[in-house]
Order: C-alpha cells, then sequence, then structure tokens
C-alpha cells in the first residue's frame, strides 16, 4: 500500500472517535457501527497504517463473523480477543473468517483464529492461487528487476523485497488458505445476514468488497480508502492489467453511493463515489507524467520513466517494497497507455 496524498480533500469521518485516535497515533475503540456489527482495531507491525479495522458481524444462531481479522506474527490473538471481550464474546465465539485480500495485515490472523475457533476461512480464489505461487512469482519479479534499470547499490534491496524474499503472507498463514471459496455476488454463509461479495481486483487479483445492503454498510478493504491511495498490483501475478482492472473495480461501486463506507484502515466515511472518482482522477495524473516522460525520453528504461513520475518524496528516496510498488504501477501506466514497447529493458 502506498501513501501518497490524495489530491482532493479527504471525505468527512463518520466516527470521530477514530479520525481522532488516528491523529494521535492510537489505536481506536470498540464501537458498534449498527445492531450486532461492531468495528475494532489491530496493531500492525509495519507502521503506516498503524492498525487494520476488523469488523465483527454477529449472525442469528449467535455466532460471530471477523471481516479481515487483522495481524498476527506469532500466532497471539491478544488485542483481538480483548475487543471481542469487550463486547463480551471471544475469539471461539467466530464462526466464520471473511478476508477481503491476501495481505497479511487482513489474513494474517486467519490461521491462527481458525486453529482456536475452528472457523472457516473464506477468501476469493485468486487470492488462494497467489499464495499457491507465491515462489513461482518471485522468481519471475526477480528476472524483471534486471530489466528495469535500477541503479546498483538499490538492487538488493528490491531482490529482498519483491524478489526471492518476497513473502506475501509474511509467514503467518498456512494452508489451506481459504476454506470456503468466494466469487462476485456470492453470499457470505452467516445466519440471518445479507451480506454478498463484490470483486474488485486491482490492489490485488481477488480482492473482495463485502456488501450489507440491509444495514447500509459497504466494507471496503483496501480497494478504498479515505486517506491513502492504495497501490496496485500487489498480489499475484496476472495476465491482465492490475491498474486496468482496478479502474473498472472503482466504477463497480457507482451504485453503491449511500451506504456508510467500512475501510480496512483509518476511518469510516460516506460517498465511496466521490472518493472513487478521486481516485481514478490520481491514476489519470499519473498517466500524463508517464505519457510526458515517454515523449520527452529516448528509449528510457523503466527507472528513468518512473524518475519523472512524482511520486510522494521522488522516487530518489524510496527503496525496496515502496520502490518496486512505484516501478511496476509505472510499468503498468505504460502499458495501458499502450506504449510499453517505448521502454527499454535494461
Amino acid at each position: 500500500m502506498t501513501t501518497v496524498p490524495p489530491a482532493s480533500p479527504s471525505p468527512t469521518p463518520i466516527s470521530p472517535v477514530q479520525a481522532a485516535a488516528l491523529a494521535d497515533g492510537v489505536l481506536p475503540p470498540v464501537e458498534e457501527v449498527r445492531p450486532g456489527v461492531w468495528t475494532l482495531a489491530v496493531p500492525f507491525r509495519f507502521g503506516v497504517p498503524d492498525a487494520t479495522l476488523v469488523y465483527v458481524v454477529e449472525a442469528t444462531d449467535g455466532s460471530l463473523a471477523l471481516i479481515d481479522p487483522g495481524w498476527s506474527d506469532d500466532g497471539a490473538l491478544d488485542v483481538l480477543d480483548a475487543g471481542l471481550r469487550s463486547i463480551g464474546r471471544s475469539v471461539r465465539d467466530v464462526g466464520l473468517v471473511a478476508v477481503t485480500h491476501l495481505h497479511a495485515d487482513h489474513l494474517g490472523a486467519a490461521t491462527a483464529v481458525r486453529r482456536m475457533s475452528g472457523a472457516p476461512i473464506a477468501m476469493h480464489a485468486a487470492e488462494v492461487r497467489a499464495l499457491d505461487h507465491e515462489r513461482d512469482d518471485a522468481a519471475a519479479h526477480e528476472a524483471e528487476i534486471a530489466t528495469w534499470g535500477v541503479p546498483h547499490g538499490l538492487r538488493d534491496g528490491l531482490t529482498a523485497a519483491w524478489g526471492a524474499g518476497r513473502h506475501i503472507g509474511l509467514g503467518a498463514i498456512e494452508p489451506p488458505y481459504a476454506d470456503v471459496l468466494l466469487d462476485d455476488g456470492d453470499l457470505l454463509p452467516i445466519a440471518g445476514r445479507t451480506i454478498r461479495s463484490l470483486w474488485t481486483p486491482g490492489h490485488t487479483a481477488g480482492h473482495l468488497c463485502f456488501l450489507d445492503e440491509a444495514d447500509g454498510l459497504l466494507f471496503t478493504g483496501d480497494h478504498v480508502l479515505p486517506r491513502i491511495n492504495s497501490g496496485i498490483g500487489l498480489g499475484g501475478r496476472t495476465d491482465s492489467n492490475p491498474l486496468g482492472d482496478y479502474l473498472a473495480s472503482l466504477a463497480k461501486l457507482d451504485p453503491y453511493v449511500e451506504l456508510e463506507v467500512c475501510p480496512g484502515h483509518e476511518y469510516r466515511f460516506r460517498d465511496v463515489v466521490s472518493r472513487a472518482q478521486t481516485l481514478v482522477r490520481h491514476r489519470e495524473e499519473r498517466s500524463r507524467h508517464v505519457a510526458e516522460a515517454l515523449d520527452t525520453l529516448d528509449a528510457p528504461t523503466l527507472f528513468e520513466v518512473a524518475s519523472r513520475v512524482p511520486f510522494s518524496g521522488g522516487i530518489e528516496s524510496m527503496t525496496g517494497f515502496l520502490l518496486a510498488s512505484a516501478l511496476t504501477q509505472t510499468a503498468f501506466h505504460a502499458d495501458l497507455l499502450g506504449r510499453a514497447d517505448e521502454i527499454r529493458p535494461a
């Protein structure tokens, strides 16, 4: 996930306490969003964003469903369990773990929750494929790194973060990665609830949002966040262009303008369509900069093109994962412009 500031004002928080906690750098308190629906926060060890927002949904049979259980690097569930105990429940009451996407700050605790409660993990099949092919994908990434024209001093960091050293799940999850495979339009198996999957690829190939139209809620994972422009193509390798997929996925949100947005980080807000339009404009601006670089430079390398794109802090300040993400996203823009063949392999 990248942290490029959006070009227009961020949406107004629905939850003042979540916004205040974000500003103060502390975990927000547990909140009841709707009757039988709560949000709680689990810290993530890698800094921004500092916490994953976990959503707890009570079924009519008394069991709980967790949407994105958050991070756990050692199988410990102390923070998650403390949040559940504050509403009079525990991890052992969980009957389903529904995951928006494969990143460790969303999926990482799922195995530990399943081990403790017996709850099945539900996820899109593309995320399972990405985890199954992680090593093959890393080898392909490593071959690409050699063609990017990156200064020698940065290559080891790229290999460690994007090539042989890359671990999408960060070792926190175990096969079987999912017990229930979800597809676009599928209902989550939660008694008495009508929560439907919406396939929104782009951030990762199998990213899902979850629609609870009865309660007026849209759980967006990392697809749409209030202040952060999510990175693209940060799951497994795909045959399609993740940027094109992402833009199409943003358009799929148009019917849900009235729903309250429950994102994976930061704070709840309204009007997902306006926020999505801001994200589209950000990507259009990126494409414009990539086009200008290709117009100006003669047979540039990918690194040379990316150096002309105004990433937050500038590409010269980036290393490792952030640099790899910036470079691959530059390549996605060039491909979507139909100009990928103008970039020279180093």
